[in-house]
């Protein structure tokens, strides 16, 4: 009896050493694991954007059938556990459907357009000016009353075309800018509007976006900086090391997201047109952490230039079906760090545009004092069109002037996407006076 009482509590303890190491290897699997995800987080996507021809005698429907097209590919990506941040339509140029009604009339329709935009929670970008139809200028005074009478409807003004720079749209977008800025709460209305300078059609970021074909089709918006800078932060001993660590979490990321995309491209079909591989920022990811992380030093000093074109490199080599920009955001007042560097006067406006010529976007989300003239926004745009055009690159200009502010004062914007920072003051023109 004693000698089975042995056997028996020799099987207890083997049992429980080999429970306990079970459960030791679970731990550390589940460890090695959260840690794989903590340095290879699965990025947000930031929009899921719907590409359509709007016709103004079935618009509501459109939009209807759209909206829940939008919602089924939410549905999917979530279901691989993605958080999606925006649903958004864009339609071709409103001109193309503007035809035959006066600017009251228009601005009536693009305010129903709104509501249900509103209703149906989703953006709406309704295109360029200056891309199709006549009478350029009339079509941007058209599209800066819109901006001004709706909250959730984005446009643009193409100031490229294939002949180079379009200087009258170039001065066409300054006077919309300078109108939003007088004309909106918190001059907030600029928020929603871009200058567009070689920028392709397809992007799913807005208020770039824009296209002209045949509509039902869809791109996918990644908000990987923080995808960028957990792979930035993983030790890499030059910059090669840290250039193939991006390239591979980017790489798992991309090919991932597209195959949800391709998924819903064969279940609903609508066509896949690809992913935007800009790593738009947000509130708790910034891709000026990724860039100072790289270059081992603050945003703005020597080295920025650097890591900017390391970053815009290893986006390049990514296999996946790429549209829109696939570059660099440095949207001053959409990424927390960024916003701090232009706080401490680390960034500046030409600064900046100097390191459009090794990313993506150009001027985003910029500040200006109120007293801003349009002839000096015009040179603002007039700069980056001609980066634009030397480099034959996609960039866009999103200028911020808020009436009443001189600078050193603060921005008041309402907008969750806008972090507010201190308005600088423009480059001096004193001494040439």
């Amino acid at each position: 009896m004693k000698h089975s009482n042995r056997i028996l509590l020799a099987i207890l303890a083997a049992a429980c050493i080999a429970t306990v190491f079970l459960a030791a290897c679970i731990a550390s699997a589940q460890a090695q694991e959260t840690q794989k995800t903590a340095a290879n987080p699965k990025p947000h996507v930031r929009t899921i954007t719907a590409f359509i021809n709007l016709d103004r005698s079935q618009y509501q429907l459109q939009l209807a059938e759209t909206s829940k097209f939008l919602g089924y590919a939410k549905t999917v990506f979530e279901s691989r556990g993605y958080t999606v941040e925006t649903l958004r339509i864009v339609t071709q140029p409103f001109p193309e459907y503007t035809k035959g009604l006066s600017t009251d009339d228009a601005v009536r329709f693009f305010k129903n357009l709104d509501g249900i935009a509103e209703q149906n929670k989703f953006r709406l970008a309704v295109g360029s000016a200056y891309l199709a139809g006549n009478d350029g200028d009339a079509q941007a005074d058209l599209l800066a009353a819109i901006l001004q009478n709706t909250k959730f409807i984005f446009g643009s003004v193409a100031v490229t075309n294939d002949s180079g720079i379009n200087w009258p749209a170039v001065n066409a977008a300054a006077r919309v800018i300078k109108k939003l800025s007088e004309t909106t709460d918190h001059s907030e209305g600029n928020f929603h509007f871009a200058a567009n300078a070689s920028v392709p059609p397809y992007s799913p970021f807005f208020p770039a976006a824009y296209h002209t074909g045949n509509g039902h089709q869809f791109t996918i918006g990644m908000a990987s900086a923080g995808l960028i800078t957990a792979a930035a932060a993983q030790n890499a001993p030059d910059l090669a090391s840290a250039r193939r660590q991006i390239i591979d979490a980017l790489f798992n990321a991309s090919f991932d997201a597209e195959d949800a995309a391709q998924r819903v491209d064969r279940e609903q079909g609508w066509t896949y047109l690809g992913l935007d591989l800009s790593p738009a920022p947000s509130p708790d990811a910034s891709i000026g952490a990724a860039i100072e992380t790289i270059s081992k030093q603050p945003f703005g000093a020597s080295g920025t230039l650097t890591a900017v074109g390391t970053i815009t490199s290893a986006i390049k080599e990514i296999g996946a079906r790429r549209t829109g920009y696939s570059g660099i955001m440095l949207p001053v007042m959409e990424d927390p760090l960024l916003a701090e560097r232009w706080n401490q006067g680390r960034l500046s406006l030409d600064a900046l545009l100097s390191y459009s010529a090794v990313c993506a976007t150009g001027l985003d989300t910029i500040p200006l004092p109120g007293d801003t003239t349009v002839e000096d926004i015009a040179r603002i745009i007039g700069d980056v069109a001609t980066l634009s055009v030397k480099w034959n690159k996609p960039l866009s200009a999103r200028l911020l002037p808020v009436a009443g502010k001189r600078a050193g004062e603060r921005t008041e914007f309402t907008d969750p996407y806008l972090i507010n920072v201190t308005i600088r003051a423009l480059p001096s023109k004193d001494a040439l006076q």
